[in-house]
């Protein structure tokens, strides 16, 4: 009955997705029409002088229709003489200014499309009665221009429960009994952001080795020919997207097949293309075409030549012109300058008036993308023609780098965003699966639409798949950004997608998953994990890492074994696949970490550890090839990128484990079959090693006190024979369990105790109680004794207690282990001059807000709105600049060098005339303004940017004079929007090495 539910509640909602009115329902209501049912389906009415790309999509529809019921819609021209004798709803599709049919509905008065007309890419729909003789009604899509027709009839499409992703990632359609059509008018409105689209880059292996295998070679390299782009194409039309640029190493696209170019104008998708290939020419081309060198400086003839024949043979289609130069290959040429690429642009726009005849060049579509060095360039104050579209780019880690000022806003040509979900470089490429945070494209799409950054979004995508739930959602932020507007829209957005995908049932839960995916993978990229990453010691890291991402296939794999088998498919490749990959490739790094640990300790497990890893890397390979045998093999190739072995920044040629250790298990330890050691530490006793006092025996816990955690001791072998324990402590200290045998092989070698202290019975003020740890399990056999120690003596472990208690009084967070770690949107108090509360988050102008799933352990706070001006931070009572208060508790005296860490999201300084900045202070000590990122040109990046973007934070330290133990406050203020907080941690002493930070403190 689950699975029927399903079924039914996929449609129900999918019209949310994208389709801001519902159009489409399945049960007949008061003044709904039939559109199709297993018997009937409607003609679908085109004037023969409409665009190809309309009737493309009209014939889409009708198939669509077909998806849904069993019957297929049809096509039908419309001429002057047109009749019919059907009794089947019609669809009339047409453009306004093109379409005759929609022309005469305008004359006689059956339409208004004056809130259409003249709109970039606008549509509407409604119904209407006798539109035409011997047509009772016709549902009537009507487009401000072609594109606008199109993305009408596919808004039918969708609300159908035609996903976009029908082809690209296998979403089936579901069977409906009848599909109605209420008689609503719908006017869909110009998108927020003009050109929207995706750069297919990088594209090998995967994408081409998938190309190679479905399309026949061209004359100079893979088969990227009209066949692949139509799918390409009709994808981003459904994504009510118009922009591409193709792919760029092995392919030239209007070389490899003639028919490309015609092809996407016939979509109707703007071609363009990347940043490195000027005036419509790809990279190959450069070298394989051009007279001489790719060198403005000692080639300006023939390279002048060349961008005039792209000119010449774009000109027919609708393209959208890269300007400027940069040097072959995607690297910065070392013969420009500014000078000498201000005249390259004004050359490049005589070429365009030349070859369009035209001497207003601004009616041509012109964009220069800011990368790079060319960013550099035009903060040295090169100047760029008004009509060029600026097109900033991000540093290729998700962090916009600079948006429009004040005083740029109001450029003809705009400014627009170039955004990586894949990268190949430094620090360490990323271009194998999806490791996008969501909440992090909110912040930077909304920022850059907030500054005016409207003219131009373009996603570097990769090899496209599985890139599919970014590109949807940038794609869905581009053509509406106000309804993404507060940044809990991310999970409302994700729970309609995937109920668009997979249906209502499973939405929340998915949408969950994809949310906390998004933030597990992106705390570091896969290919920069490695077995040092997470802590296998401290805050118990690596293994509550590894739980989460066990509990996230386990969430994700019982949603797919609920489903349909017609949608499990497309789970598997939206979804499932994702969250399986993700965690394999952190059990391999993390189990590795505990191996090499276990081989540093004498552990009898080494090798039990070593073979998990093995057959964990055999996992990755069989997801690999799960994936590839898919739907009788459709993605063969798709996921041939190399992920595991990486040791610089271009992938490795072939995956490959971290070292692994193994120990001699045929032989005893010196020390005895028993090792133990503890929390914190790396140190075995009994024995020796480089971590404790030579001969002592003795390892410490970190200190222990009411508002911390409790403490494990860890139990193994290290021997031949079954070993006993017997653990004997303080009446105060509990170990669980006390006493028990391991064994020398199987599953019970290794055992984890736990510590805690009864905190009722524990002795005043700070203590050391002493945990004993025994074994009558001889090392062999002797003729004087029983040796159970070997050369040693029995294990001990120190155990630093600390009852601490803070007055009734207090709220807030409390001291543990010298620590206090806060996660900001537990604040105790917003304040500004007028407000002092727990709730409000505004001072009427400038407001927090917190950011769910932001970050890498819970969320951020950011100061809204983007626009919002520089604040100050002020401790006097007229301040009005809003600031967040953390009470805090500490027992630890005298500290007067407290070590403050805050921890932001990644962000450069997109506006050079007021870098990212806070202000903090404890208690009434005057406020510390700190910029953690440094104010640079666009290029190159500030030397902290490596760790910055492959710790997926920016932190920065200050110190503190907390004089006396007790009550405390942290005053922070965040003076710039964009700057995201995700974590504060103060040290007086006690910090831990660890990947995330401490978790976060007791709150009373």
């Amino acid at each position: 009955m689950a699975t029927l539910f399903v079924l039914f509640a996929v449609l129900c909602s999918c019209w949310q997705v994208c389709a801001q009115q519902p159009l489409i329902t399945f049960n007949q209501s008061a003044g709904a029409l039939l559109l199709a049912d297993g018997n009937t389906a409607p003609t679908i009415l085109v004037s023969n002088d409409e665009w190809a790309g309309v009737r493309k999509a009209a014939g889409d529809l009708a198939q669509d229709v077909g998806r849904v019921t069993g019957v297929n819609g049809t096509v039908t021209s419309f001429n002057s003489s047109f009749t019919t004798n059907s009794s089947s709803l019609v669809v009339i599709a047409g453009t306004i200014g093109k379409s005759s049919l929609i022309s005469q509905l305008v004359q006689q008065g059956k339409i208004n499309v004056d809130a259409t007309r003249g709109q970039w890419e606008a549509y509407q729909i409604q119904v209407v009665s006798s539109p035409i003789n011997g047509i009772e009604s016709a549902v009537v899509i009507a487009g401000a221009d072609k594109r606008g027709t199109m993305y009408g009839i596919y808004d039918l499409s969708e609300q159908m429960g035609i996903s976009p992703w029908y082809w690209w990632a296998d979403v089936a359609a579901i069977s409906q009994q009848s599909v109605y059509i209420m008689n609503n008018t719908k006017v869909q409105p110009s998108p927020s952001v003009k050109y929207r689209g995706i750069f297919l880059n990088d594209e090998q292996p995967a994408l081409t080795n998938w190309i190679n295998t479905r399309y026949p070679p061209g004359k100079y390299g893979p088969g990227f020919n009209h066949l692949f782009y139509s799918t390409v194409f009709e994808l981003l039309l459904r994504l009510r997207a118009n922009y591409l640029w193709p792919a760029q190493w092995g392919s030239m696209f209007d070389v490899d097949d003639p028919l490309n170019p015609a092809t996407a104008d016939e979509y109707g998708i703007v071609m363009g293309t990347s940043h490195t290939e000027p005036m419509m020419r790809a990279t190959n081309e450069q070298s394989l075409f051009m007279n001489g060198s790719w060198a403005w400086a000692t080639n300006r003839a023939n390279v002048t030549e060349f961008m005039l024949q792209g000119a010449e043979r774009a000109k027919p289609y609708e393209s959208l012109y890269t300007m400027g130069m940069r040097g072959l290959g995607d690297v910065a040429s070392p013969t420009l300058n500014s000078s000498s690429l201000e005249t390259i642009v004004n050359v490049q726009q005589g070429l365009l008036r030349q070859v369009y005849n035209i001497s207003n060049v601004s009616v041509i579509p012109q964009m220069w993308c800011l990368y790079k060095e060319v960013g550099g360039y035009f903060a040295d104050g090169m100047d760029v023609p008004e009509d060029i579209t600026l097109l900033w780019s991000d540093d290729n880690w998700a962090n916009m780098q600079r948006l429009p000022l004040s005083n740029e806003t109001g450029r003809s040509g705009g400014a627009g965003i170039y955004y990586h979900a894949d990268y190949v470089g430094d620090p360490r490429d990323y271009k194998w699966i999806d490791t996008n945070s969501l909440q992090k494209y909110w912040s930077e799409l909304q920022q850059a639409f907030d500054r005016q950054a409207r003219a131009i979004w373009i996603l570097n995508v990769g090899d496209l798949k599985p890139m599919e739930v970014p590109i949807s959602y940038f794609l869905s932020a581009a053509y509406d950004a106000p309804s993404l507007a507060s940044p809990n829209s991310t999970h409302t957005w994700l729970s309609q997608w995937v109920a668009r995908q997979f249906g209502s049932e499973v939405a929340d839960t998915t949408a969950t998953i994809l949310l906390n995916y998004s933030m597990y993978a992106a705390r570091r990229k896969y290919e920069l994990v490695d077995p040092t990453t997470y802590s296998i010691i401290n805050y118990n890291e690596a293994n509550n890492v590894l739980q989460q991402w066990t509990d996230l296939v386990n969430a994700a794999s019982q949603t797919y074994n609920q489903l349909d088998p017609s949608l499990q498919p497309s789970y598997f490749e939206l979804v499932l696949h994702k969250c399986m990959a993700g965690h394999i490739v952190h059990s391999i790094h993390i189990n590795a970490a505990r191996n090499n640990l276990y081989e540093e300790q004498g552990r009898t497990s080494t090798n039990a550890l070593a073979q998990t890893v093995l057959n964990s890397f055999a996992q990755d390979h069989a997801l690999t090839q799960r994936y590839h045998q898919l739907l009788n093999g459709k993605w063969n190739h798709m996921m041939d990128q190399t992920h595991l072995g990486y040791y610089y920044w271009q992938q490795p040629m072939r995956n490959s484990l971290p070292p692994l250790g193994y120990v001699q298990q045929q032989e005893i330890s010196v020390a005895g079959q028993l090792g133990v050691t503890c929390d914190g530490n790396n140190g075995t006793v009994p024995g020796d090693d480089m971590y404790h006092t030579l001969s002592s025996n003795v390892l410490t816990l970190p200190p222990m006190d009411p508002y911390g955690p409790s403490r494990w001791i860890e139990l193994f072998s290290r021997g031949t024979d079954a070993v006993n324990f017997k653990v004997s402590s303080e009446q105060h200290i509990t170990v669980s369990p006390s006493s028990g045998v391991l064994q020398a092989n199987g599953n019970s070698t290794d055992i984890r105790l736990t510590v805690s202290v009864d905190w009722a019975n524990a002795p005043n003020g700070s203590t050391i109680s002493t945990i004993n740890i025994t074994t009558t399990t001889p090392t062999g056999k002797y003729l004087n004794g029983t040796y159970p120690y070997g050369n040693f003596n029995m294990a001990q472990i120190s155990v630093p207690v600390n009852k601490t208690s803070v007055p009734a009084f207090f709220h807030g967070f409390v001291e543990s282990d010298r620590t206090i770690s806060i996660e900001p949107e537990h604040f105790s108090a917003f304040v500004s001059n007028t407000n002092t509360n727990t709730n409000s988050t505004s001072n009427g102008s400038a407001y927090y807000q917190v950011i769910p799933s932001y970050g890498r352990t819970l969320s951020g706070v950011g100061l809204f709105p983007f626009t919002a001006p520089s604040e100050h931070a002020a401790t006097t009572s007229s301040s009005t600049s809003p600031k967040l208060v953390y009470n805090f508790y500490t027992f630890t005296p005298n500290v007067t060098n407290a070590n403050l860490t805050l921890y932001a999201g990644t962000a450069m300084n997109t506006d050079p005339s007021r870098p990212l900045k806070y202000a903090v202070s404890i208690d009434d000590a005057a406020p510390k303004i700190i910029q953690p990122n440094p104010l640079t040109h666009l290029w190159p990046l500030p030397d902290m940017w490596d760790g910055m973007v492959a710790n997926a934070a920016m932190t920065n330290t200050t110190t503190h004079d907390l004089g006396k133990p007790g009550a405390h406050t942290l005053n922070l203020w965040l003076l710039d929007p964009g700057l995201i907080v995700q974590k504060l941690v103060l040290d007086l002493g006690g910090v831990r090495q660890s990947y995330l930070g401490p978790p976060e403190s007791m709150i009373v």
